[in-house]
């Protein structure tokens, strides 16, 4: 398999578990590498009319994680209404969910769809493991009635 279609097809998973790959530069030491980043493609949806922007799309893919791509070619299409960007993102740290706007002073929620998301914790928000194996729901102690995250991420 060649390995810019391994890079561009990230994320990656075997039995549900996300795996984290790197393009190595010549000479770079493999152990040194931090595994830490993995791109995703996220849906930002109830986008305001009016403000599906290139300039929104890189404000909420850095809000997400790190922006490096805008999907232009989802706009416009029939039942599409919603803006897509690419992300690179920190496992370490929760998945985002949803960012306040302001639209001709109205304030709304915009909302975040992980494509291909794998493994995820429900109580935590964060990749690697779910929330049977959460440290800071059993840390806490938390309801399992109660999570914070739901299916439609």
């Amino acid at each position: 398999m060649d390995i810019e279609r391994v890079l561009t097809g990230l994320p990656w998973t075997f039995n549900n578990h996300l795996l984290l790959l790197n393009k190595l530069v010549r000479g770079e030491d493999p152990l040194k590498v931090p595994l830490i980043f993995t791109p995703f493609w996220v849906q930002i949806h109830d986008v305001p009319i009016g403000l599906f922007s290139e300039m929104l799309a890189i404000q909420l893919g850095n809000f997400i994680g790190v922006f490096p791509e805008y999907d232009t070619s989802n706009l416009g299409k029939e039942n599409r209404n919603y803006m897509r960007v690419r992300v690179q993102i920190d496992v370490r740290k929760p998945l985002k969910r949803k960012k306040k706007v302001l639209c001709n002073g109205v304030r709304s929620y915009v909302k975040f769809k992980y494509e291909r998301l794998s493994l995820f914790c429900f109580s935590c928000g964060i990749l690697w493991h779910n929330d049977s194996f959460c440290e800071i729901k059993m840390m806490t102690q938390a309801d399992t009635d109660e999570l914070d995250w739901d299916l439609s991420l």
